[in-house]
Order: structure tokens, then C-alpha cells, then sequence
């Protein structure tokens, strides 16, 4: 006698021997993952353009393009090579932020506590513009000028530094045309800003201080 089936009810598909169990539109079998990630390793896409997307070809591109981005920025994300500060020296650090400022020792030491407050990249902003300054090549000062506005300027870089919109308005008129002296203002704030705010802490840190002390140490035992 043939089954009868009530309108509007719902009943389990019927299981047939060997047929697999069906699979939502949001689910993949194991061996299809493995079939799609295989052909995005070795079948780049030819036109995706996007940051978004995973291929090999813009994962590459994006390697690329920071190792070209570390090397150039090298020599400013490492320490200043300089001789050991005197006592003198040291102790001079505490009458002016100028001395410190103008002093190699004086720059590495601070920046290493202005990393214990997350703000390291003032500093590194700071010594950027100094870099620039030296420039005398005009794609060679165009070029910085980029990478400066990219890494500090920039509201979309994690090491974007605090300016007022004054300050961020004339950078980007002069961007246009970038000259030695494109973030001027800019620097003269961010200088202002490490003076006032981060100076005095530097003073009554535990980094200066221990600094001061083995100086000292070390100017009494010769």
C-alpha cells in the first residue's frame, strides 16, 4: 500500500545506500577547501586589485612593498651610533631639552623612554624631518617626503602623530610640491608637544635616573 503524506507536514528525506548527507550553502567538504586553497596557491588571480584579497599575487606584492619600506627607513628605526655620554653631559640633559635634543646619547635615551609611554614615534617623526633636511636630491627629498607623510601623518598609520588641523592642512597643500621644509610646523609642534609633556617625566624616570647614577659611578672610579 503506497505511504500517504499529510499536506503541510514535513517528513526526513528518505536515505538511499551510498548517497552522502547533503550540505548547507555555508558548509565545504574537507576535499573541496583543499581543491579551493590549492588553486589560490598556484593560480594567483590576474584581477584582483583590492588590499582585501588573499591571493598569492597581492600577498607577495604586499611583502614586497614593506621589505622596500624597512630597508629605506632603516637607518631611522635604529638607535643613533654615539659614544658614551659623560656626566657632564648626562647631568647638562637635565638644565635644557635642547642639550638633550642636540646630544645623540641624549636622543637614544629619551626615545627609549618615550617608548615605555607608546609615544616613540614623535621622536622617530622628529629625526625623519632632521633626515630630510639633508637632502639635497629632488626625487630623493620627494620620496621621504612620502614615506614621512605615510608613516606619520597619515590617519590610517598606527604611528600617526598628534597635530592640530592647521598644522595637517598645510602638509597637505604642501605635499603637492614637497620641499625640505614641507613639515616645518609640524616638527616644531611635535617638538613643542615632547618638551612640554614628556620632558618632565623623562626627569623623574627611573630610566634617567639609573642612567645619571652609573655615570656617575663610572666618573668616580676613574
Amino acid at each position: 500500500m503506497p505511504t500517504v503524506y499529510e499536506v503541510g507536514k514535513q517528513y526526513p528525506e528518505p536515505e538511499y545506500p551510498g548517497r552522502p548527507l547533503p550540505m548547507s550553502h555555508h558548509e565545504a567538504s574537507p576535499t573541496a577547501l583543499r581543491r579551493a586553497s590549492n588553486h589560490r596557491r598556484t593560480n594567483p588571480c590576474c584581477f584582483c586589485w583590492c588590499c582585501c584579497c588573499s591571493c598569492s599575487w597581492n600577498e607577495d606584492r604586499e611583502r614586497a612593498w614593506r621589505a622596500s619600506r624597512d630597508t629605506k627607513l632603516e637607518a631611522i628605526s635604529n638607535c643613533e651610533a654615539c659614544a658614551k655620554p659623560t656626566t657632564e653631559e648626562v647631568k647638562g640633559w637635565s638644565q635644557s631639552f635642547d642639550k638633550l635634543m642636540k646630544n645623540p646619547a641624549g636622543r637614544n635615551v629619551f626615545r627609549e623612554f618615550l617608548r615605555t609611554e607608546y609615544s616613540e614615534e614623535n621622536m622617530l617623526f622628529w629625526l625623519a624631518c632632521e633626515e630630510l633636511k639633508g637632502e639635497c636630491n629632488k626625487h630623493a627629498i620627494e620620496e621621504k617626503a612620502r614615506i614621512i607623510y605615510e608613516d606619520y601623518i597619515s590617519i590610517l598609520s598606527p604611528k600617526e602623530v598628534s597635530l592640530d588641523s592647521r598644522v595637517r592642512e598645510g602638509i597637505n597643500r604642501k605635499m603637492q610640491e614637497p620641499s625640505l621644509h614641507t613639515f616645518d610646523d609640524a616638527q616644531l609642534q611635535i617638538y613643542t608637544l615632547m618638551h612640554r609633556d614628556s620632558y618632565p617625566r623623562f626627569l623623574n624616570s627611573a630610566i634617567y635616573k639609573a642612567l645619571l647614577q652609573s655615570v656617575s659611578r663610572s666618573s668616580s672610579e676613574s
